[in-house]
């Protein structure tokens, strides 16, 4: 019996927020074949080690690991192939001018399904954190999480 397929996927890269500061977030589609959105509507979608990248002129993302669908036959796809993200010229333009800046990368930090039933992922121009920036992130969640346990 086949897994539950979830008609709204929302599905969040967080230690990409403790990584990186962003500085400039884009919404982008997906050029995914059948399985691939398959498996993603069933939530089997690893971040871990994902980032973007320019070639030829196109935005890809490496490292995005999709599962092989449970139900698909010889024509699924491979898990760790990289996907072409579909942005508007301008934001592209935008974005590998932003790119040449040193220290700067593209991580993806969000992936949901549109409306229309589409994936969707969104992207951020973003900057490594210093070891010293990660302590006071996990210094401001400490605080956030003791002042709601005051106030309840």
């Amino acid at each position: 019996m086949s897994e539950k397929i979830v008609k709204k996927v929302d599905i969040k890269n967080r230690r990409a927020s403790f990584e990186y500061f962003f500085l400039d977030e884009y919404t982008a589609g997906l050029s995914l074949t059948g399985t691939e959105i398959k498996s993603i509507r069933q939530g089997k979608v690893n971040f871990q080690d994902a980032y973007c990248l320019f070639m030829d002129g196109e935005l890809y993302i490496r490292s995005l690991h999709i599962s092989p669908y449970t139900e698909g036959t010889h024509y699924n796809h491979d898990p760790m192939r990289d996907r072409k993200l579909l942005l508007t010229k301008r934001e592209m333009r935008k974005l590998s001018e932003n790119l040449k800046d040193q220290g700067l990368t593209i991580v993806p930090v969000r992936l949901f399904t549109s409306e229309r039933g589409f994936a969707k992922l969104n992207i951020a121009l973003a900057k490594g954190k210093k070891l010293y920036d990660k302590r006071d992130s996990i210094k401001e969640k400490d605080l956030k999480r003791e002042t709601d346990r005051a106030n309840y």
